[in-house]
């Protein structure tokens, strides 16, 4: 085949597949708007619904390792690389993000973002912390669970960068008479076609830096078959630790490890126990990110 038709080609997949794409999201919109405005229970489960079909029209396997807490409500704390991570995660956990007040004002994608009843938090603002751990914490007195990109920002993919300690101050919750359940969860693109992603193709996934989101979501929308492996780890909870900080280096390293084995394939490495201290912190990624 030469790279014209290979071009023709993929050019067609990408225009089905956006076709198709906004074909079922404005189709849903509607159902899941009434269903969060009367309280339905549907409003917890349609998201995920959504997110496997969007999964499957996008050619994204999701391979799923671990277990997943199934009762609530969990705060589930990802490494964050890209906007797919939502359809990812989305797809696997019936739950809402937790998300930059950017987002909320974004065309079309906000709207998504406030159907999935998301919480959003404005980082930069240290007086509004308390706040947010207030809002944060009410849902989850409601039953909610929540998923917290603790890095604050999104990253190449073949890092986990060093995580933000201030929203965990929220797994000293009491839900009821017990500890919230803190569940550390690796998200790691590794197969582009069958073929292991590497350093060179994890870009064709990953969205960070200055990099625009048009081209980026066309090229996603064109792209053949991508596997995303998803890695649920052992939860814990704040009575584990000495303090939030302690709890939040404990979620990155077991994250980090769960993100060079995926990269690696050496699963068999799961049960080894976390180094003593962490790895070396990375020099950040400027980014903006769909969820933070």
């Amino acid at each position: 085949m030469t790279d014209t038709a290979r071009a023709l080609g993929s050019t067609g997949r990408g225009a089905l597949r956006l076709t198709l794409y906004a074909a079922w999201t404005l189709l849903l919109i509607p159902l899941q708007a009434l269903a969060v405005a009367r309280g339905w229970p549907l409003r917890h489960r349609l998201p995920v619904f959504y997110h496997r079909s969007c999964a499957r029209l996008l050619g994204i396997d999701v391979v799923v390792r671990g277990q997943r807490v199934a009762d609530g409500p969990v705060l589930f704390v990802s490494n964050h690389s890209s906007y797919l991570d939502i359809t990812v995660l989305g797809s696997v956990i019936p739950g809402s993000f937790v998300a930059k007040t950017e987002v909320a004002g974004w065309p079309f994608f906000g709207l998504l973002a406030k159907l999935q009843r998301t919480v959003f938090v404005e980082r930069k603002a240290r007086t509004e912390v308390g706040k947010q751990r207030d809002d944060i914490g009410g849902r989850l007195d409601a039953g909610d669970s929540l998923i917290l990109f603790p890095e604050g920002t999104s990253s190449d993919g073949n890092r986990t960068l060093p995580f933000k300690t201030a929203l965990f101050a929220v797994a000293a919750r009491r839900i009821g008479d017990k500890p919230l359940t803190v569940q550390p969860v690796s998200v790691t693109p590794t197969r582009l076609d069958n073929i292991p992603m590497g350093f060179a193709f994890r870009p064709f996934y990953a969205w960070y830096g200055d990099m625009d989101l048009a081209p980026h979501l066309w090229q996603a929308f064109k792209l053949g078959g991508m596997t995303v492996e998803v890695e649920f780890h052992p939860p814990v909870t704040i009575d584990g630790f000495s303090s939030r900080k302690a709890l939040a280096e404990h979620c990155h390293r077991t994250v980090t490890l769960g993100v060079a084995r995926a990269v690696s394939g050496r699963h068999e490495l799961a049960d080894q126990p976390l180094p003593v201290t962490p790895p070396a912190a990375p020099a950040p990624a400027v980014a903006a990110t769909t969820a933070t």
